[in-house]
């Protein structure tokens, strides 16, 4: 069975069942175990002198583990390879996490806060409704990138070991790649793999999304946002996303007690939104999700044609 079609049907299967609270209750996830992996190298590696070294062997270590598991679950054959292919994809519990805010906002603004705050990491406690919905957007354009479309992409290139160390090189930025006095160095290399692995990925995604919502004539103004991003790849989504539902996202927030005046994406967009915008979000999540099943579906076909 070709990578595409395996795909395929973890595409589906994460579609349909998500992270089952059943299953995840009871065993630990694969990023969980990604995560345990990271913080047991930053506790024994990130130490002396020379940290930007223990840093790339950091994540050589978590590639070269990568790369051997996947390549020995990979000899199960293509049962195994769909189940952990779709326990890495996130299509359904980022939709869940996203729709959250947008019921607790409904509520109030104070339970659109709760919410939120399971999805970002910068300071949630004073945020406006607009706020909320800004935060909630942009980490549902982000996630769809990293948790979605960029572990397909990295699968089809190079099977369930591609998969695994992009997933592993991921978590290892979310946890060691913030430029703090303890991780600057030693997460240097995490992070600027990260950037590397999502190059192609964040670009490709903002595409589908200008393309899906007929805003191809805005894309060198889309191009324009996300290179004045503070992320190489966020903002490639997130100007898509802004444009497709006439929003304006990013702007000034608070990390840690520190306010930052990031710059506007899509400044002209509507700054006054709320639950309805979230909704669309999650509109355009399902239709990109379409477009890629859709796409991998054709090259499930030009293999088999081959074949």
């Amino acid at each position: 069975m070709t990578h595409s079609l395996i795909l395929v049907i973890a595409l589906m299967l994460d579609a349909a069942l998500g992270e089952p609270r059943w299953l995840w209750s009871r065993a630990p996830h694969p990023a969980v175990l990604m995560g345990r992996a990271v913080a047991a190298l930053d506790r024994h590696l990130n130490r002396g002198k020379y940290l930007r070294v223990m840093g790339v062997l950091t994540a050589g270590v978590l590639m070269g583990a990568a790369l051997a598991v996947g390549w020995t679950l990979s000899l199960a054959g293509p049962l195994v390879e769909t189940v952990i292919a779709a326990m890495l994809l996130a299509q359904r519990s980022l939709v869940q996490h996203v729709q959250d805010v947008s019921a607790g906002l409904r509520l109030s603004t104070g339970d659109g806060r709760v919410m939120v705050t399971r999805i970002v990491s910068r300071d949630c406690q004073h945020m406006d409704a607009s706020q909320v919905a800004r935060a909630a957007i942009e980490s549902a354009a982000e996630n769809l990138s990293d948790g979605v479309v960029a572990p397909a992409f990295w699968f089809l290139v190079g099977g369930l070991p591609g998969m695994l160390i992009y997933k592993a090189i991921n978590t290892a930025d979310s946890m060691i790649g913030y430029r703090t006095p303890r991780h600057e160095r030693f997460g240097w290399a995490a992070a600027r793999l990260d950037d590397l692995l999502n190059l192609i990925p964040a670009r490709l995604t903002g595409l589908i999304l200008a393309a899906l919502s007929g805003q191809m004539r805005e894309w060198p103004a889309i191009v324009k946002d996300a290179r004045a991003h503070r992320s190489p790849n966020a903002g490639w989504p997130e100007a898509a996303i802004a444009r497709a539902l006439d929003v304006a996202l990013a702007g000034p927030r608070g990390y840690h007690g520190t306010m930052l005046a990031l710059p506007w994406v899509n400044h002209r967009g509507r700054h006054d939104i709320g639950p309805d915008e979230i909704d669309a979000a999650v509109v355009m999540l399902w239709r990109l999700w379409a477009v890629l099943l859709f796409l991998t579906l054709g090259v499930a076909g030009l293999s088999l044609f081959r074949v």
